[in-house]
């Protein structure tokens, strides 16, 4: 019996800050699925060559190109040269992001700016940059990485709160200006991931009120997540495949939660 192809072979993925935590995670599944895989991200370039023929081991293609989410014109160059490695990009994975923590009457401008750039806007950017040539191919998938912080809100995160929300927005309105095209926008939502963003929290934490690295990542998920777990990147990786896959066809402008019930409270 001839094995059955990948679902996503032949495809072609960009995945923004794919070299760490959630954005690596779902770059791993996607190439798993099949697709060539277009890498985005901070590193050295030793550990990024390390990391490219990992993913390249389950078969695919694997580049790297590097930009400045923050930055416009980088966004629009970087998906012009994602679908020059392999000649299109017909999954977009919107992940990269940054954070700051300030009360509202403290928060820097630059700060605010900074997340706004990063978090929202390089993720309109990018689809305003893919979707065209998606659409004339007749098929595409776009995902945003929002965050349960895209459902709810948290105090001292009012930037990165507002670019959640916002992005949550901006899914559904895609999906909707795409319904009658077989090219989808959805979201997913994590909760608390052990990511170095989410790291830097807890070493901040535990500076902050002397505890234990252990104590702070307790009283992290204590705070939110009901499951008292982190959710793991390659738990979110298989719901991103999923997604990207024919079952999800007609699953569109949806977000997916992923957060220990964080927000079935």
């Amino acid at each position: 019996m001839r094995p059955l192809a990948r679902p996503l072979s032949g495809k072609t993925a960009l995945v923004t800050g794919s070299t760490s935590g959630i954005g690596l995670a779902i770059a791993q599944a996607l190439a798993r699925e099949g697709a060539n895989v277009v890498l985005n991200g901070f590193g050295e370039a030793p550990a990024i060559d390390t990391l490219k023929k990992a993913i390249a081991a389950q078969g695919v293609e694997v580049e790297y190109r590097p930009a400045d989410i923050g930055q416009p014109a980088e966004v629009k160059s970087l998906v012009e040269a994602a679908a020059g490695c392999f000649g299109s990009v017909d999954i977009l994975v919107n992940n990269a992001g940054i954070q700051h923590v300030a009360p509202v009457e403290d928060f820097a401008a630059a700060k605010w700016d900074a997340v706004i750039a990063t978090n929202l806007s390089a993720c309109f950017h990018a689809i305003a940059a893919a979707l065209p040539a998606m659409k004339a191919r007749g098929w595409g998938r776009i995902l945003n990485i929002a965050s349960a912080h895209g459902l709810v809100a948290s105090a001292n995160k009012a930037a990165y709160v507002a670019a959640k929300h916002g992005l949550v927005g901006l899914t559904k309105v895609v999906a909707l200006e795409t319904a009658r095209t077989a090219v989808t926008c959805n979201a997913i939502c994590p909760g608390w991931v052990l990511t170095p963003l989410v790291q830097r929290q807890i070493d901040a934490r535990a500076s902050e009120h002397g505890l234990s690295p252990e104590q702070a990542k307790a009283e992290l998920l204590a705070e939110k997540q009901p499951s008292m777990e982190f959710v793991r990147p390659e738990e979110i990786g298989a719901l991103a495949a999923f997604l990207c896959g024919p079952a999800a066809n007609q699953i569109r402008g949806a977000s997916y939660v992923i957060d220990g019930g964080w927000t079935a409270q």
